[in-house]
């Protein structure tokens, strides 16, 4: 678990993440650059700084207890790394493949992600990506029915789509037709969705 000098991330344990030191400071390091790059250049909004570590880093950490026990996640569209970089850092033991066809974007993936050996930046369209892989992320990528279908595609046999869901997301009419979802909550970051998984039924 991290180090105590490591203050404002007690957050973590209640999300089901274990981090180290030199985990919380690569998480860090990155919440830097989101906000001196990624702010000025539109990839976050210029409000949610006051609360970017709670609204963007500890949202996408929650994802990280979902993934794969191994192989190949491929997050869709990826922007300014929310959730990939963040899960890649918390998650050191699974590939990512960060898809974002914006050349700017793609550049600043690029830069942040640069000694996470983890991660590959694949700037070209999603549709260009054709690895199988054992998970794939959307949020703030589309609505639920164009995440699946650009998501299956992708997935092997028993993979599965980790869906960042807004509030208002109700199972019985969001889900696509054909797939089964299972919904998580998070009571420590009371404003946020539910996390949707999506399988084939």
């Amino acid at each position: 678990m991290f180090h105590v000098k490591h203050e404002g991330w007690a957050a973590t344990a209640s999300l089901g993440v274990d981090l180290d030191g030199p985990a919380i400071e690569r998480l860090e390091r990155f919440e830097r650059r989101l906000r001196e790059k990624g702010a000025p250049m539109g990839m976050v909004a210029s409000s949610d700084l006051p609360r970017l570590r709670e609204r963007h880093i500890l949202d996408c950490l929650r994802g990280a207890p979902l993934l794969p026990e191994s192989g190949t996640v491929c997050d869709m569209g990826s922007g300014a790394g929310l959730p990939g970089i963040v899960l890649a850092i918390a998650r050191p033991d699974l590939r990512f493949v960060l898809v974002e066809v914006r050349r700017n974007r793609a550049s600043f993936l690029e830069e942040a992600t640069a000694g996470l050996e983890n991660v590959v930046v694949h700037g070209r369209r999603l549709e260009t990506f054709r690895e199988s892989v054992e998970a794939c992320t959307a949020r703030a990528f589309a609505p639920p029915l164009k995440s699946w279908e650009a998501a299956e595609r992708l997935l092997g046999p028993s993979g599965h789509l980790i869906y960042w869901a807004g509030a208002t997301f109700d199972a019985g009419n969001d889900l696509p037709i054909g797939v089964s979802g299972r919904l998580f909550t998070t009571p420590a970051l009371a404003r946020s969705g539910p996390l949707v998984i999506m399988t084939r039924q």
